[in-house]
């Protein structure tokens, strides 16, 4: 990365990346797997995501994560220009950004099949560690109001595109 080139996100993400966990961050996660609450946005905010095929891919690609790296995603809305979800990952092994990196590679093909062209997907991420099993519920809380605020229906269980792939618990 040159420095005098380099963006203002572009030195936000490296510093995310490269600086360590403080102290008592590193005591919490050596005996608990940490929640994340991730959000991830198509490109210029498209509505190409609330739809079956990617709805389907996105549930197969969860279960074959927990199968296979025992990432273990919980409760998840996919609206129709970002998702919200709630993911732990086990102390040793894939990490939450190569994660994300393959989901949205799968979701992107997915896209591509069904007529979607490139680009799929706005940079980067949001990610929120969960502290507590009271921020998981009030975080949780919001999210399936999500498609009753934005009018696509009238109570969060009428909504086709969210689910739980597997119980997270505090």
């Amino acid at each position: 990365m040159n420095p005098q080139k380099e963006t203002a996100t572009e030195r936000r993400c490296y510093s995310a990346c490269t600086r360590k966990r403080p102290p008592r961050l590193n005591l919490l996660f050596s005996s608990v797997q940490p929640f994340y609450f991730v959000t991830f946005i198509t490109h210029n905010r498209l509505p190409l995501l609330a739809r079956r095929e990617i709805h389907d891919e996105y549930r197969a690609f969860c279960v074959r994560a927990y199968e296979r790296y025992d990432v273990a995603v919980g409760r998840y809305v996919v609206m129709l220009d970002h998702v919200h979800l709630f993911v732990a990952f086990p102390q040793q092994g894939i990490t939450l950004s190569k994660w994300m990196q393959s989901l949205r590679s799968v979701l992107g093909k997915e896209l591509l099949r069904v007529g979607f062209q490139k680009p799929h997907w706005q940079e980067g991420f949001f990610d929120h560690v969960l502290r507590s099993a009271e921020s998981y519920s009030e975080k949780w809380e919001y999210v399936r109001m999500n498609p009753v605020r934005a009018g696509l229906c009238q109570r969060p269980e009428e909504w086709p595109y969210q689910g739980e792939i597997v119980r997270l618990q505090y």
